[in-house]
Parts: structure tokens; C-alpha cells; sequence
């Protein structure tokens, strides 16, 4: 297929349609020419070379008339041709055209969805962060809480043994004295 919409397809189209007009016109000339001829030689008699040579010319037109109408018909295909190219090379051009704007679009989600999830491990992290610190808040609450508990305790059999004893020197001074068993 020739190449589309280049100047030398124009001057080529030009070069072929100045040849045919120059052809034509030679025929024109020739069948003038003949004409002519045959009405010089109407009364006269023709000899058989003449004829023979006018036959021939005429043939050769006609040859030219029908290598004229081959290059016309060859003229009107390339046309479509071209026609039909072009259509395709636009299609595809918007094809590609489309294609190209589709994938600027799922470039741009793609980056769109990037910064979410980086945001969202940002904030994760950051959450990491704060359940670590109240895990150690935590622990450090459990071991002050279980420390207080412990002095609790020991606050509780001091007291305990206190009052024991004190209740002990109490039954003594009253002469009676109970031991209590724990």
C-alpha cells in the first residue's frame, strides 16, 4: 500500500492527469487527423497499405483509450485505498488514545491508594505505638497495684497481730488469760 497524504502522491496524480490530457489530446488530434484524411480520400480510392496503416493507428488509439480507462479505475481504487487507510489510522490512533488516558487514570487510583495506605500504617504505627505505651502503663499499674496489695496485707497481720496482742496484755490484766489460735 503506498504511503498516504504525501506531495508526491499529489505531483504523481498530477504527472498521470497531465499524461492522460496530453494522450487525449493527441487523439483528438489523430482522429481529426483521420477524418481529414478519410474525407480527402473519400473520392479517391484507398490503397491497402493506406488502409492498413489507418487500421493500425486506430487500434493503437483504442489501446490508449483502454490503458486510459485501466489507469482511471486504478486512480479511483488508490483513492479508496487511501480513504480506507486513513480511517483505520484514526481508529487506531483513538484506540490508542483511549487506552493511554485509561491508564493515566489507573495510575492516578494506583497513587491515590498508595497515599491511603500509608496514611493508614502511619496511623497504625502511631496506634502500635499507643497500645505499647499502655501495656507498659499497664504493667507498671499491676506492679504498683500488686506492691500496694502486698503492704496491705502486711498492714493487715500487723494489725492483726497488734490486736492479738493487745487483747492478749487485756486478758491478763483481767487475769483471765486465752491464747488465740489462728
Amino acid at each position: 500500500m503506498a504511503a498516504v497524504g504525501t506531495d508526491a502522491d499529489t505531483d504523481a496524480h498530477i504527472v498521470v492527469h497531465r499524461q492522460l490530457q496530453d494522450i487525449v489530446l493527441v487523439q483528438q488530434q489523430q482522429i481529426e487527423y483521420f477524418s481529414e484524411m478519410i474525407k480527402n480520400k473519400e473520392e479517391e480510392s484507398v490503397s491497402i497499405k493506406i488502409y492498413e496503416d489507418v487500421v493500425k493507428e486506430l487500434e493503437e488509439s483504442e489501446k490508449l483509450q483502454f490503458a486510459l480507462g485501466e489507469v482511471e479505475i486504478l486512480m479511483k481504487q488508490l483513492e479508496r485505498e487511501k480513504k480506507a487507510f486513513e480511517n483505520a489510522l484514526e481508529s487506531i490512533k483513538n484506540k490508542a488514545w483511549k487506552e493511554v488516558n485509561k491508564n493515566d487514570k489507573l495510575k492516578s487510583k494506583c497513587n491515590d491508594i498508595e497515599n491511603k495506605v500509608e496514611k493508614q500504617e502511619d496511623i497504625l504505627s502511631s496506634k502500635e505505638d499507643q497500645i505499647k505505651e499502655l501495656c507498659h502503663q499497664l504493667a507498671k499499674q499491676k506492679a504498683t497495684l500488686k506492691q500496694q496489695v502486698t503492704e496491705f496485707e502486711i498492714q493487715k497481720q500487723q494489725n492483726a497481730y497488734i490486736e492479738r496482742v493487745l487483747e492478749g496484755k487485756k486478758k491478763k490484766a483481767c487475769g483471765k488469760f486465752i491464747p488465740t489460735s489462728k
